[in-house]
């Protein structure tokens, strides 16, 4: 028996007790462990940044090779300086638009297949966590700590971009991702309709 199939069923059950432990955490008081908790949260109580998160895995493990690793990395890394945008009150026009327009784009990518170099798809999903991360930050809550909610949301990034990879690798086939993706796009449809 292959760990492929095994594997999306373990990153569904770590999710489960992350947001099982996230209320136990929040009661904890002031200080890094509520921050960390509400960072953590963040992006799994958003439909939108949920869906766009999974979906950058899905790419990922849909190019294969270095892109596994680069293409997280490249959204990790923008979201990162997004939120840190976001935390200091730079404001960005039309975050909520581009957060559910990632999501249509991404399932877009997805469904069609396009010849995707890894660079390309490094900069897509880089514009698009700049978008995450900007939003992250600025609804970041005043008793947080910055740097500790921070670490809380991209920990909860990498653990949905790794629920994307195992996913991605267990459909076995382009057809089950050209399935997702059309899921993806016509949800980043209606989330764009409810932007408006």
């Amino acid at each position: 028996m292959t760990l492929a199939p095994r594997l999306p069923t373990v990153l569904v059950l770590a999710i489960v007790l992350a947001l099982g432990a996230g209320p136990a955490l929040a009661h904890t008081g002031q200080g890094e462990a509520h921050g960390l908790a509400q960072g953590f949260l963040h992006p799994l109580m958003g439909l939108d940044h949920l869906l766009a998160m999974v979906g950058v895995g899905l790419l990922a493990a849909r190019i294969g090779g270095r892109a596994v690793v680069l293409v997280p990395a490249a959204f990790l890394a923008m979201m990162a300086l997004g939120g840190a945008m976001g935390a200091a009150g730079f404001v960005m026009p039309m975050v909520e638009i581009a957060i559910a327009v990632s999501v249509a784009v991404l399932g877009a990518i997805l469904m069609l297949r396009p010849a995707l170099p890894v660079a390309v798809a490094m900069a897509v999903v880089g514009g698009f966590a700049l978008c995450h991360g900007h939003a992250h930050g600025a609804e970041m809550p005043d008793a947080a700590g910055g740097i500790v909610y921070g670490l809380g949301f991209l920990a909860a990034t990498a653990l949905l971009h790794a629920t994307g990879l195992g996913l991605g690798f267990a459909a076995g086939g382009a057809n089950r991702l050209r399935y997702a993706g059309a899921g993806l796009a016509v949800a980043g449809l209606g989330l764009l309709a409810g932007a408006f």
